[in-house]
């Protein structure tokens, strides 16, 4: 089943590129359909126009977290969206009972390490650089309505040297992400990841 992907970024939108480019490339079975934006100026909404995905900016209040996730699951409802990816997505939402288990994203750090409220980009790998930690890695997992909380699909580990700061380990955490995203997304599609409460259980076989 070819999936149909609804992407939130907040930021440059390489994650986003990554899935457009596997996508077209046939080596993703799934495309993206929209892109929508917290930040007017974010260049994932300008990798989307440049192949002609329809992309949306949508201004993000806190005390309007109810309003700010309806109107963005009305617009993946209308594009006929099957699965939301948060790829970069920096602020929090709420998920329609509809987009229950639909909703999934990619974090910088080997969930439960290094997570929730206020860990997120360069934060994530300065805190893993500090406290010394040998293995660090990306998490994909499906969201619920708590920071970094929905059941893991796929982590990626890599190793952290003595050498490392956290530009380096970004650039590693980086490259981990762009495997396992699009792997996470190619299971779902393939039917291979069932939930069971706080698990998703991936079938290999």
């Amino acid at each position: 089943m070819s999936l149909r992907l609804a992407v939130f970024a907040s930021g440059s939108g390489t994650t986003l590129q990554n899935l457009i480019d596997r996508s077209q490339e046939g080596r993703l079975d799934a495309s993206v359909v929209v892109v929508i934006s917290d930040q007017e100026k974010a260049k994932a909404l300008d990798r989307a126009r440049a192949v002609n995905v329809p992309a949306h900016y949508l201004p993000y209040r806190l005390k309007e977290v109810s309003k700010y996730s309806h109107e963005a699951f009305e617009i993946c409802r209308q594009v006929k969206a099957d699965l939301v990816v948060l790829a970069g997505f920096l602020k929090l939402i709420h998920i329609p009972q509809d987009f229950v288990g639909h909703v999934i994203n990619v974090h910088p750090s080997l969930i439960p390490a290094f997570c929730g409220k206020g860990c997120y980009g360069h934060h994530v790998h300065e805190a893993a650089i500090e406290r010394g930690v040998k293995v660090s890695g990306c998490t994909v997992h499906y969201c619920d309505n708590e920071y970094d909380h929905g059941p893991i699909i796929l982590q990626q580990v890599v190793e952290v040297t003595s050498e490392d700061d956290a530009d380096s380990l970004a650039t590693k955490v980086q490259a981990a992400e762009r495997e396992a995203l699009p792997e996470a997304i190619q299971l779902i599609s393939q039917g291979r990841v069932t939930l069971h409460g706080r698990k998703a259980i991936v079938h290999r076989s």
